[in-house]
């Protein structure tokens, strides 16, 4: 399973959106900061203080949360000096707190966004207690205990507790975005981890049965051309030819299975129901009679059709390497909502132990089981052996 990336234009845009978000916030926060301290600045009688002093304010309000997304450390220790000199200097009265808040808060959601719960929970409890102090040296410790130095209204503790919920609320919201940032990769890596097992899981079973197959023949061949090597030395030429038919199919097989761990795997078709009789040739030339049965016409998925040729596969591996002289027969049944798949033989075998129950049954088993099927395996009533497997076809 890959991971398609966004298109360069995507993520420029998405970078360019940000910035310039950031941008507009900054410009509001600076704008906000500047009227609050140019009101400070208005006597009755004219301007007191140069103009530059307020709008010197607000750039130094704005320019840190503009940044923030680059350096939020910075621009968190860079907004909390700002704000702890305008209030406690009475640049920004403790009624305009606004301005300041929204400049801290912007910087809290980005550290909590970025950085891990303790340094980020840190920086939250540094920007209370600083902007607290700095409304209670407002309040409480101005020169004059009766005038703030702002000249406006003091709200004391209530203003710290404004202060309190207001930055906790926003690094709580940057928190909450990084947890399910952290949530949804946790998710994503699970499910491609997940679908690296099971595609781990196809390929070996795959290697398997072909592996199997092929070098099932290959022994019993192999064991008929040593023991007819000097009686019947055409025979033993026959199974040769076998053996080496039988070799090339496993090789070329393999290849194709192999291939798709390439980065740009070769295309080749895989098998399926056509290629049957193929595979009925094989196990016949292995010295085991066997009579194959197609009943109906309709065409399964390529999954379908790739399962059912593995499990007859597999069947007729066992019936060479554990049923001894033994006669087959497959049936595969084709209705438009499943197929059904039986292979039957007469040999004599004993019965399966857990100790010597190996991977083909279980490949089998978990072929059918990808598509909810249903599959069987044991004796039969006339003391051979059957395998039958329902797979269900899902119409689309």
């Amino acid at each position: 399973m890959t991971t398609v990336a966004p298109p360069l234009w995507v993520r420029y845009l998405s970078r360019t959106g940000l910035f310039l978000a950031d941008l507009l916030l900054a410009a509001v926060i600076a704008a906000i900061g500047w009227y609050a301290a140019l009101e400070v600045s208005l006597p009755p009688g004219g301007l007191a203080e140069p103009p530059w002093q307020s709008a010197l304010t607000g750039l130094a309000l704005g320019v840190p949360v503009a940044l923030r997304r680059h350096r939020p450390w910075i621009a968190t220790a860079v907004v909390l000096i700002v704000v702890a000199f305008t209030l406690v200097s009475g640049v920004i009265p403790d009624d305009a707190v606004a301005a300041p808040l929204a400049a801290v808060g912007a910087v809290l959601y980005s550290v909590a966004v970025t950085e891990p719960t303790r340094r980020s929970a840190a920086a939250l409890a540094c920007s209370v207690a600083m902007t607290g102090a700095a409304v209670l040296w407002v309040s409480w410790l101005s020169p004059d205990p009766g005038v703030p130095p702002s000249g406006g209204e003091s709200y004391g503790p209530l203003g710290v507790v404004f202060v309190s919920l207001v930055l906790g609320a926003a690094w709580a919201i940057g928190w909450t975005v990084r947890e399910r940032r952290a949530w949804a990769r946790r998710a994503a890596e699970r499910v491609t981890e997940r679908a690296v097992q099971e595609e781990r899981l196809r390929i070996a079973r795959e290697v398997h049965d072909i592996a199997a197959h092929g070098m099932g023949l290959i022994a019993v061949q192999a064991a008929v051309a040593n023991h007819l090597s000097e009686q019947r030395p055409q025979q033993a030429q026959e199974s040769l030819r076998v053996i080496e038919s039988a070799s090339r199919a496993a090789l070329a097989e393999l290849r194709r299975v192999l291939g798709t761990l390439r980065p740009e795997p070769e295309l080749e078709p895989v098998p399926g129901l056509a290629d049957l009789p193929a595979l009925i040739e094989r196990t016949r030339s292995a010295g085991v009679p066997v009579e194959l049965a197609v009943h109906g016409t309709c065409t399964p998925p390529e999954g379908v059709g790739l399962s059912v040729f593995r499990i007859v596969q597999e069947s007729l591996t066992n019936v060479v390497k554990h049923a001894g002289p033994a006669r087959c027969r497959v049936e595969v049944a084709l209705a438009p909502d499943e197929v059904r798949v039986e292979v039957r033989d007469d040999g004599r075998r004993p019965p399966p132990s857990p100790a010597r129950c190996g991977q083909g049954l279980v490949g089998m088993r978990e072929r059918v089981a990808l598509y909810q099927g249903d599959f069987r395996a044991g004796p039969d009533g006339a003391g051979g052996w059957a395998v039958r497997a329902t797979l269900p076809v899902r119409q689309t």
